[in-house]
């Protein structure tokens, strides 16, 4: 049986209609195959979160002057030193909808660039639609004397650590 009788071949060496289809619809199998091999691996396999750790260290307390507050940018979190010289952390989260926050030195106040929610330094709302104050996080000194932030622990406003 010669290429004409088998349908690959039409008049004067072209490719037939048959044969074309026949060649689209097996790509297209194959394709549509690939793809979904590829789907079926990346469902499978895990998919992990870089979060940076709920624990960190922020250094020595001689970093942060007295009446300070500094945003610690990668975590996300206020290291407020009062006046009488104790510490405390305040989430930069605001708690209306999740935008990060920002001190406003020249006012005195954390202010939400999104919708306008104002804390003061003790992160207690005082304007804007936020339902309720910044949380603190646990402060503590490790034994060689550096400040220790752990966000997997919440405390109450009362919460400070005097150094």
């Amino acid at each position: 049986m010669d290429e004409k009788e088998n349908g690959k071949e039409g008049r004067e060496g072209s490719v037939t209609r048959r044969y074309f289809l026949e060649l689209l619809g097996l790509g297209s199998i194959g394709i549509v195959s690939v793809g979904s091999i590829a789907l079926s691996a990346s469902y499978l396999s895990p998919n992990v979160v870089k979060e940076p750790p709920t624990k960190f260290k922020l250094g020595t307390p001689s970093n942060f002057s007295p009446g300070s507050v500094t945003l610690i940018q990668d975590q996300n979190v206020f290291v407020v030193r009062a006046k009488e010289g104790y510490f405390f952390a305040l989430s930069a989260t605001c708690t209306h909808l999740g935008c990060i926050t920002n001190w406003k030195g020249e006012e005195g106040i954390i202010a939400c660039p999104c919708h306008g929610s104002k804390f003061n330094r003790e992160g207690t709302v005082i304007g804007g639609p936020a339902p309720k104050q910044l949380p603190r996080f646990e402060m503590t000194l490790d034994d060689q004397g550096n400040l220790i932030v752990d966000k997997g622990v919440k405390v109450d406003e009362h919460n400070v650590l005097k150094v």
